[in-house]
């Protein structure tokens, strides 16, 4: 292959990028992510876990408190987080229903000190964000309540329980879960979805539009127009996740080990890149070949994900600075899964080609 040949058709099919929509409004989706991440990232947290929103509200919710007071209407009574009304029960829920308050709590006429179990009922609203921020708030008040309980009747046990001592979860922990475990990986990684799927598109288009004949009567020859499309989709992945980073740095957000990260996601999206070519070679057909490759990337992605060490968590590791000699592991895998599919590639091409001029 002829370095000259390749970079003409690789500046050919930049120039025609211009006219990929479907590919231009993907990009332009990332970066509005990557720009303003850092104010998407609550309404996105809130997503992905409503209850991390409990500790930024201060609101004061409207409770219905019913049936035997105990030491449960106190503490809701002392809380800053709520405004409790005596009701009964059947007035209580159609308040409920009614959206007047967030949620109704029933306190069955049980003694603490007797034997059956004291079962609080909660109602709220289902499937609503409130009622996820009401939980959280609620939950430590009934855990103290729950504590109380087990000391009034802490008398019946006869052998002493064994303390259990958890660590302390950081603060937080959801928030930085989000970021790290999921949109760094979704944005690092969007820009080899797309290009493979792109890669399928130049591919094909040459045997649609039927300027395949002419491309081969050029010197160039059929495998360096396939490898052409190959290096260009390649080379968008680590500019792409190259601004990607750099808008989140911008925008705050602390990411280690940032140039180690672009070669693992360039070199783990060659092979992407390179089952979309083997696709389109095969079929040579746009909606054929998009819907076999998008079924077995499918498979493959769940299969990956399933592995302990994966590009994906070691990519969310090296972001935060915590990857260790794994990292060269899967570094090596991704290599050499690359090579074989790269002499695949260059079979198969040559391949088609040979088949082209003999017709």
């Amino acid at each position: 292959m002829k370095a000259r040949h390749l970079s003409i058709i690789i500046r050919k099919e930049f120039r025609g990028l211009l006219n990929e929509r479907t590919i231009l409004l993907a990009v332009l989706l990332q970066l509005f992510i990557a720009m303003f991440s850092s104010f998407l990232m609550v309404g996105l947290t809130s997503m992905y876990d409503p209850s991390s929103l409990s500790k930024y509200s201060r609101f004061k919710y409207n409770i219905a408190y019913t049936g035997n007071d105990s030491a449960l209407h106190d503490y809701l009574d002392k809380s800053p987080d709520f405004i409790v009304y005596d009701m009964d029960l059947s007035t209580a829920v159609t308040t409920l229903k009614e959206r007047k308050i967030a949620a109704v709590i029933y306190v069955p006429d049980t003694a603490p000190d007797a034997i059956d179990p004291v079962k609080v009922t909660l109602y709220t609203i289902q499937n609503d964000l409130q009622s996820a921020i009401v939980n959280v708030k609620l939950k430590d008040i009934f855990l103290k309540y729950e504590k109380d309980l087990r000391n009034i009747r802490g008398t019946r046990l006869t052998e002493q329980p064994i303390p259990l001592k958890l660590p302390q979860a950081p603060s937080g922990g959801d928030f930085y879960e989000f970021v790290y475990g999921l949109l760094i990986p979704l944005l690092v990684f969007m820009p080899a979805i797309i290009s493979s799927a792109l890669v399928i598109d130049l591919i094909t288009e040459e045997y649609q539009h039927e300027t395949l004949e002419t491309l081969i009567s050029t010197p160039v020859t059929f495998a360096e127009m396939v490898w052409s499309k190959v290096i260009a989709c390649e080379l968008l992945v680590p500019i792409q996740a190259g601004a990607w980073l750099l808008l989140l740095l911008l925008n705050g957000i602390t990411i280690e080990n940032v140039p180690l990260i672009i070669i693992q996601v360039t070199l783990t999206s060659f092979i992407p890149i390179l089952l979309g070519a083997l696709t389109a070679l095969h079929y040579r057909e746009r909606t054929a070949a998009q819907f076999i490759f998008s079924t077995a990337l499918v498979v493959v992605i769940l299969f990956v994900i399933a592995l302990p060490a994966n590009p994906l968590n070691l990519l969310t590791k090296l972001a935060v600075g915590t990857a260790g000699t794994e990292q060269w592991f899967v570094l090596a895998s991704v290599i050499v899964i690359s090579i074989f599919l790269s002499i695949a590639t260059q079979w198969y091409a040559n391949r088609v080609g040979r088949d082209h001029l003999s017709i």
